[in-house]
């Protein structure tokens, strides 16, 4: 080759050189920092257990194991360890970013945090029944967990190690034998096997959920474990048979394929009979072939060659590479009949659609730390479109869980709005970006938000309009009876980010305001009737006459001067009907005849009755007074304000009767019994000196009744006088006499 040859030639080898130098350095780098954080943490976790009784470092050694064998990178498997350092160092993030790192370090506390969190959650999750919000039902945990687990993820890395610790718990139950928290079983079978089905990590989807479901249905596992067991070596027979022949016959056809039995899960067994109700000898997969090319092309011939040498079940068959699952898969899925007619399903799939189908997300990922460049700090180490795969992957899992098609459209991500806290026994409670402690407390419970006076976040006191972050625990200070402040509905300070927390701290006041209409109106209507005389009548009865369905309704519509008060008093005294000339003249000629009884009181309307004043009351001119019919006694004259007269209003309304006190001449001279009731210190004396007063004033007193009780004088004098406004000049004098402390009609 000619030296212009060479040089030429030369620029086009060097950036092979450099990437592959490159690579060989950063790998032994990566190779380095797992030492080093083996190292670091050994003497802070050798002799620690989790909760589950395994030993820390054990536990982290197997994360790291499951890590590697999934294509997680060096670097994750080193952040195993330091998971598990952080509560043992004062300051967790200071010391391991020195040492390794701020994005390993990040790592392993988003990780810790996490740990913590679901520890928590599986603990409280017997206790919450019911509350006035269903987000803390126990039937809602696993998914809010699940959500909480993403908005702690924004690094995938996060959801790879606590997919692999779980794993490796339930191993390590397995192998020991020990007694399973059921709320652990249950979190990892609804929470971690469907996020690694999301990513498509089959090989810890699978695991995770058979030891799960092992757990939880002892028995139907063990049944169905038997049922394999006892045709597996027929089975097995037969498969490896058929897996020699396809082999060969594929080889023949100038197909480098690889053949293999692939293992049917008991859980997945579980599903389908009770998804479709099938016993046992018809779940069609137990014996099933995966069959691995090298091209699209070739899995579209063996396709064909395995219908035309078999009887296809075309009701089962499934083309996942002209359209992939949600989360990426692909393969083609075929159930076919063999001589003897029994059912065998076939996966065709490309040897990179067999990668993914294993690992999912982390087949394609590599976990390189790249700065602010990588999504989160995480960059592939593919190409650009490879890149962009992953991502959507992400979006598409996010979506998933908050089945927001809208989202989709405005763009928007399920965590860029929504942050999750947990209460102080650790039930998950979702709340939007920027909740304040008050928001969490309306969340929990309405009553706990109107009486919220103080918080705490992480068991320190902070401002009620301190915004909340993600995995903080917050318990809140209440008082036993108040409301909201009205500063909380002013956006400027703050206070409130939930619509749903605004929405019912303005009802509360909506509810106040009615409350104080309600009982203005309340007092108008009563007002009313007393002035009518009708005040036995009942509220509720009244407002269903006037067309209101309740007593408040009536009182509200009064309170806002939106009902007349002259409704209520035309239902009541309704109008009489209009009356000829004649009859109105006559009418009103009667209504003004009027005739002096002996008692000096005139009944309206009426010639002259017999009446006599009440002994109860006493009326004395110019006391409002009323008249009652009695049976056989004549017409029985009582003060308006007189118990015994309301009570008798309230029991025979149509006796009670209009009357007044009679004018002029005719009322002169007369004279009316009253009782003075007086209090005072007792002393000598003291009766002769208000005798006295009533001497001098020319009050003729008719009785006279006095009890002392500890010093303490109670005298009643019934006086006769000719009307109650001298009465009330000479009581004032009364109440001058010395001792006297009080001296009033009775």
């Amino acid at each position: 080759m000619s030296p212009a040859g060479r040089l030429y030639a030369r620029p086009k080898l060097l950036p092979p050189v450099v990437v592959a130098t490159a690579d060989v350095a950063e790998k032994e780098q990566q190779a380095e920092t797992l030492a080093k954080a083996r190292a670091f943490a050994v003497p802070l976790i050798a002799g620690e257990a989790l909760d589950t009784g395994e030993n820390i470092l054990q536990h982290a050694d197997a994360v790291a194991a499951i890590l590697a064998d999934i294509g997680g990178s060096l670097a994750m498997q080193a952040a195993s360890y330091l998971v598990y350092a952080c509560p043992h160092l004062n300051k967790p993030e200071e010391a391991m970013a020195k040492t390794f790192g701020p994005h390993l370090a990040q790592l392993a506390i988003q990780t810790n945090q996490l740990v913590h969190v679901q520890r928590l959650s599986r603990a409280s999750e017997n206790q919450y029944l019911h509350t006035d919000n269903s987000q803390l039902n126990p039937l809602l945990q696993a998914e809010n967990v699940r959500k909480m687990l993403l908005a702690f993820s924004r690094d995938l890395r996060v959801v790879m190690l606590r997919l692999a610790s779980r794993l490796q718990t339930l191993r390590h139950f397995a192998a020991s034998k020990l007694p399973v928290p059921a709320a652990l079983a249950s979190e990892s079978l609804q929470v971690f096997a469907p996020l690694a089905n999301r990513l498509g990590i089959w090989q810890i989807k699978w695991e995770v959920e058979d030891l799960s479901f092992r757990f939880l249905e002892p028995d139907t596992y063990r049944d169905i474990a038997r049922l394999l067991d006892e045709k597996r070596t027929e089975r097995e027979s037969h498969m490896l048979a058929l897996r020699e022949s396809l082999q060969l016959a594929l080889a023949n056809q100038g197909i480098a394929a690889t053949v293999e039995g692939r293992p049917k899960h008991i859980y997945s067994i579980v599903r389908k009979m009770r998804g479709k109700s099938l016993s046992f000898d018809r779940v069609f997969d137990l014996r099933a072939l995966r069959v691995v090319v090298p091209d699209v092309a070739d899995c579209y011939q063996v396709l064909s060659w395995v219908h035309e040498q078999f009887t296809p079940i075309v009701t089962e068959f499934d083309d996942y590479i002209a359209k992939p699952k949600a989360n990426g898969y692909q393969s083609l899925h075929t159930v076919v009949r063999d001589a003897d007619g029994g059912p065998i399903e076939v996966q065709i799939r490309t040897q990179a659609m067999h990668e993914h189908a294993e690992h999912g997300v982390a087949a394609h990922w590599a976990y390189k730390e790249a700065g602010s460049k990588g999504y989160s700090g995480v960059s592939a180490d593919s190409d650009y479109d490879t890149k962009i795969a992953v991502l959507r992957q992400l979006l598409a899992w996010e979506r998933d869980l908050s089945g927001a098609a809208q989202e989709k459209a405005q763009g928007k991500g399920l965590f860029d709005d929504r942050i999750y806290v947990l209460t102080p026994d650790a039930a998950v409670v979702e709340l939007p970006q920027g909740a304040t402690p008050i928001d969490f407390a309306y969340t929990v419970h309405t009553l706990l938000g109107h009486r919220c006076r103080g918080a705490k976040v992480d068991g320190a006191m902070v401002p009620l309009n301190t915004s909340l972050a993600n995995g903080q625990t917050v318990e809140i200070t209440a008082i036993k009876e108040g409301g909201p402040s009205r500063d909380w509905l002013n956006p400027d300070l703050g206070y409130l980010a939930s619509p749903r927390a605004r929405a019912k701290v303005r009802a509360w006041f909506n509810a106040q305001v009615s409350a104080e209409t309600i009982a203005r109106g309340r007092e108008a209507v009563e007002k009313s009737l007393q002035r009518l005389g009708r005040t036995a009548i009942r509220l509720d009865d009244l407002a269903s006459q006037l067309g209101f369905k309740s007593a408040d309704g009536l009182f509200e519509v009064v309170g806002k001067d939106e009902y007349s008060l002259r409704n209520i008093e035309v239902l009541l005294n309704p109008p009489e009907p209009a009356l000829e000339p004649a009859e109105y003249f006559q009418k009103k000629f009667s209504a003004a005849l009027a005739r002096k009884s002996p008692s000096g009181v005139l009944v309206v309307g009426v010639d002259s009755l017999l009446t006599q004043l009440s002994r109860c009351c006493k009326p004395a001119p110019p006391d409002a007074i009323g008249g009652f019919v009695t049976r056989g006694k004549g017409v029985s004259i009582h003060r308006q304000d007189c118990s015994n007269f309301r009570e008798l209003a309230s029991r025979h309304a149509e006796r009670v009767i209009e009357v007044r006190w009679g004018e002029g001449k005719a009322s002169e001279g007369s004279v009316y019994p009253v009782d003075v009731s007086v209090e005072a210190i007792d002393r000598q004396g003291l009766l002769r000196d208000i005798s006295e007063v009533f001497t001098k004033e020319k009050m003729n007193v008719i009785g006279v009744q006095t009890q002392s009780v500890k010093g303490t004088a109670w005298m009643t004098f019934t006086v006769e006088i000719g009307d109650a406004v001298s009465l009330n000049r000479v009581l004032v004098i009364v109440r001058g006499v010395k001792g006297v402390r009080a001296a009033r009609r009775r």
